[in-house]
Order: C-alpha cells, then structure tokens, then sequence
C-alpha cells in the first residue's frame, strides 16, 4: 500500500514539475522575451514571486520518494533511480543557473535598467528549456516504472 501511495505521488509530482516548466516553455517565456527590458523586469518580478519555496519543495519531494522507491518498489526499480537522477539534475539546474539569474532581475528597478544592462533572457531560455526536458523526461520514467511488465 505505502509503495502505491509513494508512486501516485511521485508521478503527480514529477507531472507537476514537468507540466509548469512545460507551461513557462510554451508561454510565459516567449511572452517575456517580446517584452521591452523595463516590462521584463516588471513582469518576471511579479511571475517569479509564488515560485519559491514550491517548486523546489515540488521537485525535491518527487526526487526523494523516487529514491525511496528505488528501495521498495519490486519492478521498475532501476527506473525510479533514472527518474531521480534526472529531477535532481532539474534541480541543480535550477538553482546554480536560473536562479542566479533570477536573483539579478528581482534587485532590478524596472524604471532604472542600466545602460550596460546585459539581457539574461537568451541565457535563461536556455537553462530553463534544459530543465524542462529533463522534467519531461523523468515524468516519463516514472510511468513506464509504474506500467506494470
């Protein structure tokens, strides 16, 4: 019953952390990238702020109960790591290069960008489309473990 539990709620998280990097990928970001700098910044301070603490927790949570289910799920075990390491991989994504990113646009004054101001957009783009495939692709694991042989 506890590993029934543990992969509902492994394939709901890991689908939720795929579903909104999926969602930013197809809208947020290419909606942010059209906008002017001022507008940016404006917007990706407003958007970003509910993301934190939740999606890490989100993300965490899923990589842990897939570690754990590497250890009590009888078939599919060797998935459930894959999938772990993947989320963990989305994780340190996350937060060693979106999130710097994310922290030079919070301190900036949407109505003073600076001169020399270098646009981060293209660069998170990147990073942010990196992670989300790597979502996309752990969500997936996750259910073909679960799919029973």
């Amino acid at each position: 019953m506890i590993t029934w539990l543990l992969s509902v709620a492994v394939l709901a998280g890991s689908g939720v952390v795929a579903g909104v990097l999926f969602a930013v990928a197809l809208s947020v970001l290419p909606a942010l990238i059209t906008m002017p700098a001022d507008r940016y910044v404006y917007a990706h301070q407003l958007i970003g702020k509910r993301w934190d603490p939740t999606m890490p927790i989100i993300v965490l949570s899923s990589t842990v109960i897939d570690v754990v289910l590497v250890f009590t799920a009888g078939s599919g075990n060797g998935l459930f790591a894959v999938a772990a390491v993947l989320l963990l991989a989305v994780s340190i994504v996350s937060h060693f290069c979106n999130v710097p990113i994310n922290r030079v646009v919070k301190s900036l004054d949407p109505e003073r960008i600076p001169a020399d101001w270098r646009d981060p957009r293209p660069l998170w783009r990147r990073f942010h489309l990196l992670r989300t495939a790597l979502a996309l692709v752990a969500v997936v694991v996750n259910a073909v473990a679960l799919v029973p042989a």
